[in-house]
């Protein structure tokens, strides 16, 4: 019988995913799941959306442009520039969903055999993405105790080699709420200035910033600005997970040029998903800060409700709407098979992403989890009782 591809095996499962079969039997037991493990928003899409969606008035639902509607792209350039971030429509590529852009940005950016850095606990997708590129990720661990800060740029250096094309960073961070400072990115900068790299940034949460300093984006540094290729996307800022709309953007002409090619190899990103994220960028400040006081009400909740379990440990996350929790137990991931497999208290049980699926090298976060505070303060009191009890009932509890 014909064999998967090395490709195929190497890819890593997703620690927000790979559970789901368990999480399934489990509601088929009659277990209620409170989901902690994947970040999809619980509030309301803007109503904005949905009434482009309803509204549609057309005899054919057609292929867009393979770089999206222009109309879109020219009306993003006003969304960006509230935050400082100064682009034209033609540095902007609509891509399907933010996994595309950086699907995208590798393919055009890399060779085989290139490596990133990227510091970790980091996005298990980077790895995948990195693999179908055949580029080569090499991490850096940040620490729980240090509250997830940018590792030393001496620990940058000494992972640079003639193969280093760029560095990736997620700010505010996925997985683990950290939001990088004003030093830390001036740091990076000179580092990808002194070694000619390029600067992949994800900055899908940059609404989702609970500090009092000003978000600082990899386009705010100067000197790099042909180095730099933001990744963006629709899904967490309006609920739109599900329509698949992301964005690529960069001043780079020959960096646009080669993506250019893979998205007319695809065809084209979502038409009725560049329609309703269209629509969006109308949705109201009422709409935005609601979504905004909503997610600082649970992250306080929820991060004093963890530092409350005896053998917890949550850092204060600083943006998006995840933290990683350090749990008293031998192995976070049997532990999160166990709560869905053999655990329930009162038919409810909690489905958690473990840690170590964040992480590149063997052993690091065996004890930690990714919590992502989507759910309202009812549902997090109640996993948050759920997760106590079931440290105290886990026979692996250290």
């Amino acid at each position: 019988m014909p064999k998967s591809s090395l490709r195929g095996n190497s890819m890593p499962a997703s620690p927000i995913r790979k559970l789901v079969p368990l999480s399934d039997k489990a509601k088929e037991r009659g277990i209620k799941v409170y989901h902690l493990n994947i970040g999809q928003p619980d509030l309301p899409t803007p109503e904005v959306a949905f009434d482009a969606i309803r509204n549609i008035d057309r005899k054919i639902l057609e292929y867009s442009p393979s770089e999206g509607y222009k109309s879109y792209r020219e009306k993003l350039t006003g969304y960006y520039a509230k935050f400082n971030i100064n682009v034209a429509a033609e540095d902007i590529i609509i891509t399907t969903g933010g996994s595309e852009a950086v699907l995208f940005s590798f393919m055009s950016c890399l060779d085989p055999g290139d490596e990133i850095i990227v510091p970790e606990p980091a996005y298990a997708n980077y790895m995948a993405f990195a693999i179908s590129a055949g580029a080569v990720i090499k991490t850096i661990p940040s620490t729980i105790e240090s509250g997830f800060a940018l590792p030393s740029i001496d620990e940058f250096e000494a992972l640079i080699t003639e193969r280093t094309k760029g560095i990736l960073i997620c700010n505010p961070n996925n997985p683990t709420g950290y939001l990088y400072t004003q030093k830390e990115m001036n740091r990076i900068r000179d580092l990808v200035k002194k070694y000619d790299l390029f600067l992949f940034s994800d900055e899908v949460y940059r609404e989702f910033c609970y500090t009092g300093a000003p978000y600082i984006s990899a386009f705010h540094l100067k000197g790099i600005e042909q180095n730099v290729i933001l990744i963006d996307s629709v899904s967490k800022r309006y609920s739109e997970c599900g329509i698949r709309i992301g964005a690529l953007i960069t001043k780079n002409k020959d960096i646009r040029t080669s993506v250019m090619k893979f998205c007319q190899a695809r065809l084209s990103p979502p038409l009725i998903g560049q329609i309703a994220a269209e629509a969006s960028l109308d949705a109201s400040d009422e709409y935005m800060l609601n979504v905004y006081n909503e997610y600082v009400e649970r992250r306080k909740f929820l991060i004093d409700g963890i530092n409350r379990i005896p053998g917890c440990y949550s850092p204060i996350p600083m943006g998006a709407f995840y933290t990683v929790a350090k749990l008293p137990v031998d192995d976070a991931d049997k532990f999160c098979e166990w709560c869905l497999k053999e655990f329930e208290y009162e038919g409810q049980t909690v489905f958690m992403a473990p840690a170590s699926g964040f992480y590149t090298k063997p052993g690091l976060g065996y004890n930690q989890v990714r919590i992502a505070y989507v759910l309202n303060k009812k549902d997090l009191a109640a996993a948050l009782e759920v997760l106590a009890k079931a440290l105290e009932a886990y026979p692996g509890k250290v």
